[in-house]
This record gives structure tokens, C-alpha cells and sequence, in this order.
């Protein structure tokens, strides 16, 4: 019997070519399978299925943002932890992200692809069998 795979990776943004840069960087780096979306409605169809660990998603997206997004999703993936990714201040939003208990992470833009593997293995949720990280995290 070999050992559980760790549950996957979503990655949620409307910026197809970050999106596409981000998933690559942690798929060949975290031992873990990432799915990503440019439309938060097409991940939130897909979540269920998935089952995802750890969901990121951008703040900033056209059909929902991510506090919107959150709220739908959080309820689909009870276990997942979220982390909100964003270029935008959103000290305006701060207590309505409080209220938001899935989220467990929060990342400004612009970010390596190496602080968003810390901190996806950071938030992950303790009772999971959380993905190895192929760069030497302590060098970073």
C-alpha cells in the first residue's frame, strides 16, 4: 500500500498567462497535482470534484471577486484552506475577510512563485498529507 497523494492545488485567476506561469512553477515543484481557472464560476463547478486542499484566488476577477468567490466556494470544500492573492489594497475589505474562516492566507502582488509554495504548504490543513516541496525551502 503506497502512501495517500496529496489532494491538489486550485488556482483561481483571471490572468490566463499568471495563471499558466503559477501552475506550471508549483506543479514542478510541489509533489502535488494544481488545477487552474481564469473563470471562478468554472472552478466553483469543478470544486467538488476536485477536492482541493488549498484553493488561491486572485481578489481582483470580472464575474466575482474573491471575497464572492470564497463565500461560494468555502461551503463546497470544507476542509480547503483559501489563500487571497491580490495587487489591490484591500484594508476597506479587512473585516469582511475576518469573517471569512476558510481564508488562512493572504499574499500581495507582485510574488515569486516561491512565496506562494511557502505559503500554500503553510495554510495547509494539518490533518492532510501535505505535498513535498522540491526546492530546498530553507534556501529561500
Amino acid at each position: 500500500m503506497h502512501p495517500e497523494s496529496p489532494k491538489p492545488i486550485v488556482l483561481v485567476d483571471d490572468e490566463k498567462s499568471y495563471t499558466d506561469l503559477m501552475t506550471q512553477m508549483l506543479a514542478e515543484n510541489l509533489a502535488c497535482s494544481v488545477h487552474a481557472f481564469t473563470s471562478p464560476q468554472a472552478a466553483l463547478t469543478a470544486l467538488p470534484q476536485l477536492d482541493p486542499a488549498v484553493v488561491v484566488t486572485d481578489y481582483n476577477m470580472p464575474q466575482l471577486n474573491g471575497i464572492e468567490f470564497i463565500r461560494q466556494a468555502a461551503p463546497l470544500v470544507p476542509s480547503a484552506a483559501f489563500v487571497m492573492i491580490t495587487g489591490h489594497d484591500l484594508s476597506s475589505s479587512e473585516d469582511e475577510l475576518a469573517r471569512l474562516a476558510a481564508l488562512k492566507g493572504f499574499l500581495a502582488k507582485p510574488f515569486g512563485w516561491r512565496t506562494l509554495a511557502k505559503e500554500i504548504i503553510r495554510v495547509w490543513p494539518q490533518n492532510l498529507v501535505a505535498p513535498s516541496n522540491r526546492a530546498d525551502v530553507t534556501a529561500l
